[in-house]
């Protein structure tokens, strides 16, 4: 079981999509995406397998819930900073997002 204190370890903030590309290199289909997170994190970059419901246009300005702390990972040739949180619903991933605009950088709380 996970403990209280190890889920407050974890920094989840919300960020605006700014920028979404087909990850050509990744093995399994997913996109880059670039999210801004505010003043206090700024813009990141993720790798997102997200491609069965969403485009990359549909994604621009859509705003999402994300891991911030997480260590850097290496896929192919990009670093990935940030996990974007979803669901594995029917269909495929399912992004988590807020039900009315917040700023970004808002933590989860």
């Amino acid at each position: 079981m996970a403990e209280f204190s190890d889920f407050i370890k974890m920094d989840i903030r919300v960020g605006t999509i700014i920028d979404a590309k087909v990850f050509e290199k990744a093995k399994k289909p997913a996109y880059k995406l670039k999210i801004d997170f505010g003043d206090d994190c700024g813009e990141k970059k993720s790798s997102a397998q997200i491609t069965d419901l969403y485009s990359t246009e549909e994604l621009i300005g859509k705003q999402v819930l994300a891991v911030v702390n997480f260590p850097p990972r290496q896929i192919a040739d990009f670093m990935s900073e940030v996990l974007v949180l979803g669901t594995y619903s029917d269909g495929g991933v399912v992004l988590i997002t807020p039900d009315k605009p917040v700023k970004n950088g808002d933590k989860l709380g």
